[in-house]
């Protein structure tokens, strides 16, 4: 961790709504006036989107489980190099992943590939992450990126919500059939339980959606949950310093459910977000500039 180059991570499953919260705190950089190092974890896969899929199919047995929420398939090494760079430095190394035509049209690439690795700007305040593995510990490897991380935040809806949120993501947006997101959630439970859940006890407030209607079978449900359909758990890793009283007072019909845990309306997310969020971002930059 460093106080003069501080880093901000948000980390959660594919599906998991961790780009809402990427746009809850790029309203705060606006407002607070904070220029941010930007990085993706998408830009640590071992392979680009073709490469990935050739490995998978040609692969048997043990191989055919290759996912990317594991080890094998990302670079979990250079990501928490990079953490450590920032940490001391300010700078580093970064590459974009091209999800789709608009964002490879600029770079004349094909989508699903990356750029090259490039210098992040320079005099940034914090550097921000949002991906799969702001948190990740990979103890067989050595690698400890949750170390590096000033503030993490983790993303957590109920795992039936997330496979709903990544179905119809996956279908709508990226041209996906239902059978073969199924197959990809399926192919990658064993990382899921190794390397992404863990790191939700890493993380310093975790963010969980749990919807107030039926999602006992998300393969065959048609919608999302709205966020006025849900509840969102706001738990603290240090609660002794979180102003409970002010908390409950500002976000109305909220509750507590234990000493170190909020429950919120699903549709105040946001606004609960700010509130907890922007004085711990303030903070933070006070004591860069008092570095």
């Amino acid at each position: 961790m460093s106080k003069k180059h501080p880093i901000v991570a948000i980390t959660g499953s594919s599906g998991a709504g961790t780009s809402t919260v990427k746009t809850a705190f790029e309203h705060l950089f606006w407002r607070l006036k904070i220029k941010a190092a930007v990085i993706e974890g998408d830009s640590y896969h071992c392979y680009d989107r073709k490469e990935m899929a050739r490995v998978v199919s040609e692969g048997d047995g043990d191989r055919r489980a290759l996912s990317h929420f594991g080890p094998r398939a990302n670079l979990f090494g250079k990501l928490e190099e990079t953490f450590k760079t920032y940490s001391e430095t300010g700078n580093g190394q970064v590459r974009k992943y091209l999800h789709n035509e608009e964002e490879a049209e600029p770079y004349k690439q094909e989508p699903g590939t990356f750029t090259q690795w490039e210098s992040m700007p320079d005099n940034t305040d914090l550097l921000f992450y949002e991906g799969l593995h702001g948190g990740v510990i990979d103890k067989e490897a050595g690698v400890n990126v949750a170390k590096w991380v000033d503030l993490l935040i983790g993303v957590v809806p109920i795992v039936n919500l997330e496979w709903i949120q990544k179905i119809h993501r996956d279908t709508a947006d990226r041209g996906y059939s239902a059978e073969a997101v199924t197959h990809t959630i399926l192919r990658r439970m064993r990382d899921y339980v190794s390397y992404i859940t863990p790191q939700f006890s890493q993380s310093h407030i975790n963010f969980q959606r749990i919807p107030t209607v039926d999602t006992s079978n998300p393969f065959i449900a048609r919608d999302i949950p709205t966020p006025d359909e849900s509840f969102v758990i706001v738990r603290f890793r240090d609660h002794k310093a979180v102003d409970f009283p002010y908390l409950l007072n500002m976000l109305h019909d909220s509750f507590m459910s234990r000493p170190n845990s909020i429950v919120i309306p699903g549709g105040k997310m946001s606004f609960a977000m700010e509130l907890i969020l922007g004085p711990i971002l303030e903070n933070m930059i006070k004591q860069k500039k008092n570095a």
